[in-house]
């Protein structure tokens, strides 16, 4: 029987507000350098508040929301206990995919669900999450810490954040602008980035393999390379649309799905990418994750981005100067293949992609072997 006579208070329950107080403190620092002029009041306030007068300069303002999480890449942060570039990952997956459309993502806010919040930890997360803002020219304007005792394991979180952003409507990326003929360009992934975590955590599992491995491959354990951040491409790649002579008809972010399904979304019915595996060689991280696990290679595709962060689809005539500019911000990118009539496909080189997420669109297809 329960004593009840002793009253119960909210530590008694699991949740310590002056730890979550202390995280506060810890994280201003880092929180103040993710600002924009636009930004009004400071850290704590019940809303973050933006200036939104830029957007009256605008003919037509057209406003793109992003959401996302890392998935289970958090899962290998705890054991690790590493957290300050998960907050990479998390800014990666939200902001990188408005860029898609041609927005400038302006603002962000981030929410972590912990079983116990330790200060010093979720400084760390945040502290990432507002270095990866900084770098992509982002707004961090707010967030929550919620502490779930009962729900989550003391060193268990999980993390979410949301962003914002504008576009002239004119500037619309949209697949109207994709013709036969076009380029596909390949702009190369950091790693592993934030999808297919499940499948790499099974596999690792599977043959009883620890984080702390080393693994010849990278030189390095296996644990940082697969930590190793998800790169944020939002500022490099809206710097490449506002260059004069380059003539972007869509971008694609290669996120959960794989490298075929997520550029077919960005292409218009009717059309498809045919895209060589022979023009890149994979990062060995996807191939000891194949070989390890016995995955076959059209499963690896459709979860693994296979070293190819973003897509890039541009006229012939923009082509150099594409990859000039791509080049000068350390993103070596490549020429991959070309945009063909759909009913031209040989659908014997390879399978054709088509209907990802739910979208009516084009279609995808690989060819090839991958160099190497």
């Amino acid at each position: 029987m329960s004593d009840t006579s002793r009253p119960i208070t909210y530590a008694d329950a699991g949740v310590d507000v002056h730890a979550g107080d202390k995280a506060v403190e810890l994280m201003k620092a880092s929180v103040r350098r993710a600002q924009r002029p636009e930004v009004l009041g400071g850290l704590g306030g019940f809303a973050g508040l933006f200036d939104a007068s830029l957007l009256t300069r605008m003919q037509r303002p057209v406003l793109a929301t992003s959401t996302d999480g890392v998935g289970t890449k958090v899962a290998v942060a705890q054991a690790m206990d590493k957290h300050d570039t998960i907050g990479f990952d998390l800014v990666g997956m939200v902001v990188d995919d408005i860029v898609v459309c041609g927005a400038e993502p302006l603002f962000m806010t981030d929410y972590i669900a912990t079983g116990k919040v330790v200060p010093e930890r979720i400084a760390a997360i945040v502290g990432g999450i507002a270095a990866a803002c900084e770098q992509a020219g982002v707004a961090l304007v707010g967030g929550e810490t919620a502490e779930h005792p009962g729900m989550l394991e003391p060193d268990e979180y999980d993390v979410a954040g949301a962003a914002t952003g504008v576009v002239e409507y004119s500037d619309l990326l949209t697949p109207d602008r994709v013709r036969t003929g076009d380029v596909v360009l390949g702009i190369p992934s950091s790693g592993l980035h934030s999808n297919g975590l499940s499948l790499v955590r099974k596999v690792v599992a599977s043959a009883g393999w620890g984080w702390e491995r080393e693994v010849p491959e990278f030189g390095r354990t296996l644990g940082e390379e697969v930590l190793t951040p998800t790169r944020v491409y939002a500022a490099d790649l809206l710097r490449l649309i506002r260059t004069d002579g380059v003539d972007v008809h869509a971008l694609s972010h290669v996120t959960g799905g794989g490298l075929a399904a997520n550029v077919a979304r960005v292409l218009p019915q009717g059309v498809a990418a045919v895209m060589d595996r022979a023009t890149w060689t994979p990062a060995p991280v996807f191939q000891v994750i194949g070989e390890l696990g016995k995955v076959p290679q059209l499963d690896l595709e459709a979860t693994l981005n296979m070293g190819v962060g973003f897509v890039a689809v541009v006229p012939q005539d923009s082509v150099d100067t594409t990859l000039e500019v791509l080049e000068s911000v350390d993103l070596p990118a490549w020429r991959m293949g070309e945009i063909v009539g759909i009913d031209s496909v040989d659908r014997d080189r390879g399978e054709l992609v088509t209907g990802s997420k739910g979208v009516d669109a084009g279609g995808a297809q690989l060819v090839g072997q991958y160099a190497g």
